[in-house]
């Protein structure tokens, strides 16, 4: 048995660390965060990359430090997913979409991810502008990451 966190610590550590953040349609950030990893789970996914799930924006949106995932009592597996489908200041999509194709178990994630953001209902909520930009560019990174279009 290892000393790494279960896959609840790991659901409320990220609760926690987007507590009163919101979705851009003003929903509790936690509710995507529970998409993506039941995405996940329901993909086929293991505990590793549903961890990852539950932890997918958290260094991206500054809600836990490079540090602390670092230091963090997870595998490394799931400490790379994170690190992988963590977007970084000015980097082309293209060398993001080949950062989540080279690490084993990201690209799942980046899936499940994609089609909640992607999710009509979501989508629905929003200005037409803002609606077509982020269609736009979800369709851009399936593309890239070889994903068939947004059908889920």
């Amino acid at each position: 048995m290892t000393d790494e966190l279960t896959l609840a610590e790991v659901e409320a550590l990220a609760r926690t660390a987007h507590e009163g953040q919101t979705d851009k349609a003003g929903r509790p950030y936690a509710e995507h965060l529970r998409a993506v990893a039941e995405g996940v789970r329901t993909r086929g996914g293991d505990d590793e990359q549903i961890a990852a799930a539950w932890l997918h924006d958290s260094v991206e949106d500054d809600a836990l430090s490079a540090q602390w995932l670092d230091q963090a009592a997870l595998s490394r597996r799931t400490k790379d997913i994170v690190l992988a489908v963590t977007k970084r200041a000015g980097e082309p999509p293209e060398a993001y979409a080949r950062r989540i194709l080279a690490t084993p178990g990201a690209l799942l994630v980046k899936e499940a991810d994609l089609a909640h953001n992607a999710d009509p209902a979501r989508l629905a909520v929003l200005d037409e502008v803002t609606r077509k930009r982020l269609t736009e560019k979800y369709a851009g990174m399936r593309a890239l990451l070889g994903l068939s279009p947004a059908s889920d």
